[in-house]
């Protein structure tokens, strides 16, 4: 059965959302009625919206994150955004850019899961949106596809064992978008505002999985094929 959690008077948590599509998740939010939205940056900045309050959060530190669950006591709905974009090569690419990637767009949303279940489910229970990528199918795109179809996987674990406390927990799959993340790349871009609305129109129908673009509905619907068929041609 579907869970709807609706955005209108909830308190939301944006990590990444300084820019990109955090900001663009937080003015969605915002748009649709958010209480008060807690967005959150590496470094400190300044949103003069009554209904934003900016932290800082490294999320490769546990201690930031446990800061953030304390702040945030009132939080609803958690987006799990902020990432980071290392695709080096597996075979040759420098190992502590690996283990970063890993620790920012794996353990990362993992520490933040888990300093804020308990908060969620003081709260009525809520919901968790984890943000993954279309890479997480393809290969090609080193550690950072890699980190992604990590980070799938462990969304859907969650599902399962938060599902007993009543927080519904959605997992957004999309291609390239137009944010500062990718500017080098000349492919197709969907606009942040675009993605941020597609995910927000599927978190308040209840949906589990968002695919949040044309090319993430592609692929997926490839997976069933031979493996060798899902590959990033321009990796490498």
């Amino acid at each position: 059965m579907s869970v709807v959690v609706t955005v209108a008077g909830k308190v939301v948590v944006v990590t990444g959302g300084r820019r990109g599509l955090g900001a663009a998740l937080v003015d969605e939010v915002l748009a649709r009625g958010a209480s008060k939205v807690y967005s959150t940056a590496r470094s400190a900045y300044v949103d003069e919206r009554p209904r934003v309050v900016t932290t800082v959060l490294d999320v490769r530190s546990a201690e930031s994150v446990a800061a953030l669950a304390e702040l945030a006591p009132d939080a609803g709905i958690v987006f799990n955004n902020a990432g980071v974009l290392l695709p080096a090569p597996l075979l040759t690419g420098d190992f502590e850019q690996t283990a970063e990637t890993f620790d920012v767009n794996v353990f990362g949303p993992l520490r933040v899961a888990r300093a804020f279940a308990p908060v969620l489910a003081a709260n009525g229970g809520g919901a968790l949106v984890n943000m993954h990528s279309v890479l997480s199918w393809l290969a090609g795109s080193g550690a950072y596809g890699a980190s992604k179809a990590a980070a799938w996987s462990l969304t859907n674990s969650l599902r399962l064992e938060l599902a007993p406390q009543h927080t519904h927990v959605v997992g957004v799959h999309a291609g390239f978008i137009d944010t500062d993340m990718v500017s080098a790349l000349d492919r197709s871009k969907a606009k942040p505002a675009d993605v941020a609305a597609r995910i927000v129109d599927g978190l308040e129908a209840g949906a589990v999985e968002v695919l949040a673009d044309d090319v993430s509905i592609t692929v997926k619907s490839a997976l069933s094929g031979p493996v060798e068929h899902l590959t990033f041609p321009a990796a490498g």
